[in-house]
């Protein structure tokens, strides 16, 4: 059972993040290895895994989510990327943000404008997905 949870969880990590959801597990597990199992199993092997959501709305309230947050620019910056990687587009993500700067303020906001910023600015030489998901995930 964990096994299938783990092997569950790095499918859907690498559906999100390519190449960087492996590079996140990697050196996690230099720092604490039963923690970046948890990372992969928890949040990627059963909760994103689910039937209720298709991925691409799961990003979208995880980009809400870390917006709100306010401190978490790293891994905001990796979820915008996956929102990407989900379908949606620069101009969906941007609204997104807009919308929690009712909920978080404009400090909030700023932040996560800089982080969408900085991935787009990155992304510019890769194909971007349009409307749309990717395959669903097991």
């Amino acid at each position: 059972m964990e096994r299938e949870r783990f092997t569950r969880g790095m499918h859907a990590l690498r559906t999100i993040q390519k190449e960087a959801g492996d590079e996140v597990y990697r050196r996690l597990s230099e720092i604490s290895p039963d923690f970046a199992d948890m990372l992969v199993t928890y949040p990627f092997g059963d909760i994103y895994t689910r039937s209720g959501l298709d991925l691409r709305s799961r990003e979208i309230a995880t980009i809400s989510a870390l917006t709100v947050l306010g401190y978490a620019t790293p891994q905001l910056s990796a979820h915008i990327r996956a929102g990407l990687n989900a379908g949606l587009s620069q101009d969906e993500i941007i609204e997104i943000i807009i919308q929690m700067s009712v909920y978080a303020g404009f400090p909030a906001a700023i932040n996560a404008m800089y982080a969408a910023k900085t991935v787009f600015d990155k992304d510019e030489t890769e194909p971007v997905p349009q409307q749309g998901s990717p395959d669903p995930m097991p």
